[in-house]
């Protein structure tokens, strides 16, 4: 026995036992706040967590509306396409990250097993194309061009392709109706990327991780309406992920169909014009360079005058849209984004920017009775103008004497509008303006609309430039210190011009305003602008909002919601000016620079009138732009050509052959109605039938060749014969274009 008594025990006993019951209730309150936390202060939370991870969500997507022309054809539309598509979250949980069924999906789609890898790739700042920019746990397509045979391969041996599925799928579709493309106005769509869904999650449109959204063109502005609703289906499943109920079913809703004022006719007519004027000025020689004109890229508008609606409009170059279906190829990729492809995606007609020309002298002209100068008044138009040591040259140095500004616009004489700005910079204050200048060659074309969008439906529409006092200031505070590094005082061009610009170039010089008087210097306009000008002066006065929306049709068809145009403006002129200059520019086509194009090769102007105005604006360090600018009582068409030489050499065929089908019209001016395409603009939608559907009548590709046999066979039968076209290159009876606006290098001008 231990000769320790039990009372020496009782302290250590004690303090253990003490001990052992602070831990305990440690224990149990960490525990009981803890268990407060997670259901009290969180409980909704990991409720509806707990609820979520025994629901599954299966996704059906919505049929995207199409996209219809006037008459009712689709220009973009959807098919069904065997689609294989791969989980990246099953396949990241494999050892392998799924390379193995990767591989093996390869071999049986017969495609490169790095195609297929990279496919499925996340995009990110260093990934190149081809990479998956939507969301990472919807399944990604592989391929959309799968065959049955190969679907079936991949359904029966599921075992060796876990995560891969092949089903059919509505697949965006851009049918090209009559080789009409319309690339740049319908754009392309591609997957939502994840925050674009977090974005939209509050609005009254969100996006589900299936969804696939516009990103350009019309498909990028009625997105929305054309989208619809996918279908959500929710699966009530236990833990081991077996269904045990349906918990609720959302049905696909499918997108509107959106009607255009697109005619696909005139569009193919258009791209066909437009692609064969600048093949044509290729073959033409520059006799500035002495090299052939390069005509690198163009564009067309061809709209309603008394609405604004846009029945055609083309950019050269262009693409084909269905390379954005199921994914596009890192070939296809590079080709459209690559600087040797001269960026095909973008849209000419309402992001391409260059001076005008002789096409502006309509704003000049008005700019000038609002200043005070009587229209009918004596201007001498001198073959040049001299203003310090500097002279300023008229086109060929063609002397007209005194004239209106009328005449002034049928033979595009340079030194009436030059004397005019320069008398006006004078009364402002020249070098030293007054407080409150007149400024108005400047005022008036912000009053026509320049230098601001139009507002038509297409995203990424650019403003153009109005080089006033204003802007210069600014432009010189943002470039100010790199003129001063570069400039060099006798140096180069480029230099002088920078060492000018460095001292003063913030002040309006007389040579800024003589040139800007022409259409040239720091002036940018857009095909768009110009178009709504010249159908502003055929319908009035009144500036449109260019539109190509025309109705937004439920996809039953019952619902009808038609997009009205809208004004933005009017033009600075009363009804007497926008009269005379109306006839001055019907002068331009029956005896001034379009006469050649028009009046001189049978066109009827006692049945049709034609308005129309030449421009060929200089560029330094490039050739020159063509443009022509023209109208009649229903349609404006403005086509311009970069580097494409001369506006009625390059352009003016062009534009006469869209007009001769538009109107059903032959060489000889002869019109037959049952060949006219859009005699009238089409008011009226297309017919919807009862279950919604739109009936849409086929149309025939273009093919000037078959109207060439037409008129050969009215030859034939006894008809009068037409006048044989105009070669561009040595016109018979040819009248002064606006080529050569200032001769000489482009040193002389305007910096004074």
């Amino acid at each position: 026995m231990s000769n320790i008594p039990e009372t020496g025990r009782t302290p250590r006993v004690q303090i253990r036992l003490v001990v052992i019951q602070i831990l305990v209730f440690s224990l149990l309150l960490t525990l009981g706040g803890r268990l407060w936390y997670l259901q009290i202060r969180n409980g909704k939370e990991y409720t509806d967590e707990a609820k979520n991870n025994h629901v599954q969500q299966v996704v059906q997507p919505a049929v995207r509306g199409s996209l219809l022309d006037a008459r009712g054809v689709p220009l973009a539309d959807n098919e069904t396409r065997l689609v294989v598509s791969a989980s990246r979250t099953e396949l990241m949980k494999m050892k392998d990250k799924g390379k193995a069924v990767l591989t093996r999906l390869a071999d049986v789609l017969d495609m490169k097993p790095v195609d297929v890898v990279n496919k499925i790739r996340l995009c990110d700042s260093k990934t190149p194309k081809p990479c998956w920019n939507g969301s990472p746990y919807q399944p990604i397509p592989v391929t959309d061009e799968a065959t049955t045979q190969q679907a079936l391969q991949i359904r029966e041996r599921a075992e060796d392709f876990p995560g891969i599925t092949a089903e059919p799928t509505a697949v965006r579709r851009y049918p090209a109706p009559g080789k009409a493309r319309t690339s740049q106005v319908l754009g392309y769509l591609s997957p939502v990327t994840d925050e674009e869904i977090e974005k939209a999650k509050d609005t009254d449109s969100p996006y589900l991780r299936s969804d696939m959204v516009g990103r350009s063109g019309l498909e990028r502005t009625y997105d929305k309406e054309l989208r619809g609703k996918a279908g959500v289906t929710r699966y009530e499943v236990d833990n081991l992920g077996r269904v045990i109920g349906q918990a609720k079913n959302d049905p696909a809703v499918p997108g509107s169909n959106v009607v255009t004022s697109i005619d696909a006719r005139v569009q193919a007519v258009a791209e066909w014009e437009l692609h064969n004027a600048m093949v044509e000025a290729r073959k033409v020689v520059d006799r500035n360079t002495n090299e052939n004109y390069k005509a690198d890229s163009g564009a067309v508008v061809v709209m309603e005058a008394k609405t604004g609606r846009i029945v055609a409009m083309a950019s050269q170059p262009d693409y084909d849209p269905n390379a954005w279906v199921g994914g596009i190829s890192a070939k296809d990729y590079a080709a459209l984004t690559g600087k040797a492809s001269n960026f095909p995606l973008l849209n000419r007609a309402i992001q391409g920017q260059a001076a005008p020309g002789s096409i502006f002298k309509v704003v000049s002209t008005a700019a000038a009775v609002n200043a005070g100068y009587d229209f009918d008044g004596r201007y001498p138009c001198t073959s040049s103008y001299s203003i310090g040591n500097q002279v300023f040259k008229n086109f060929e140095s063609q002397n007209h004497g005194p004239i209106s500004l009328g005449r002034a616009l049928e033979v595009s004489c340079d030194t009436v509008f030059y004397a005019l700005a320069h008398q006006q910079w004078i009364k402002d204050g020249g070098m030293k303006p007054k407080k409150n200048p007149g400024d108005w060659f400047y005022k008036t074309a912000h009053q026509f609309g320049l230098g601001a969008e139009t507002g038509i439906d297409l995203p990424n529409e650019v403003s153009g430039r109005v080089p006033d006092r204003q802007w210069k200031q600014k432009f010189w505070e943002a470039n100010k210190d790199w003129w001063c590094k570069y400039g060099k005082k006798g140096g180069t061009y480029v230099q002088q011009l920078s060492y000018e610009n460095c001292l003063e170039g913030n002040l309006m010089r007389a040579g800024d305003s003589v040139n800007y008087s022409i259409g040239q210097g720091d002036t940018l306009v857009t095909p768009i602008q110009m178009a709504t000008i010249y159908a502003a002066i055929s319908n009035g006065g009144t500036l449109w909002n260019p539109t190509v929306g025309k109705a937004v049709v439920s996809p039953d068809g019952k619902k009808v919601k038609e997009i009205a145009p809208k004004s933005h403006g009017r033009l600075p002129f009363d009804a007497a000016t926008r009269n005379l200059i109306d006839e001055a520019l019907a002068g331009v086509a029956t005896r001034g620079t379009a006469a050649w194009r028009f009046a001189q090769v049978g066109w009827p102007q006692d049945k049709i009138p034609m308005h129309a105005k030449t421009g060929t604006a200089e560029v330094y360090g490039k050739q020159t732009t063509s443009w022509f600018a023209t109208y009649t009582k229903d349609y404006a068409i403005v086509m311009t050509i970069s580097q494409g030489g001369t506006g009625s050499g390059a352009s003016g065929p062009a534009v006469r052959n869209i007009y001769d089908a538009l109107y059903g019209l032959d060489d000889a001016g002869n019109q037959d109605l049952k060949r006219a395409l859009l005699p009238q603009p089409q008011k009226s939608l297309p017919k919807i039938e009862a279950d919604g559907s739109i009936d849409a009548p086929k149309i025939k590709p273009y093919d000037p060749e078959a109207q060439k046999v037409d008129e050969t066979k009215q030859q034939v039968d006894g008809a009068q014969p037409p006048a044989p076209p105009a070669d561009p290159t040595t016109p018979p009876t040819r009248k002064p274009d606006d080529d050569q606006q200032l001769a000489g290098p482009p040193a002389t001008r305007g910096r004074l």
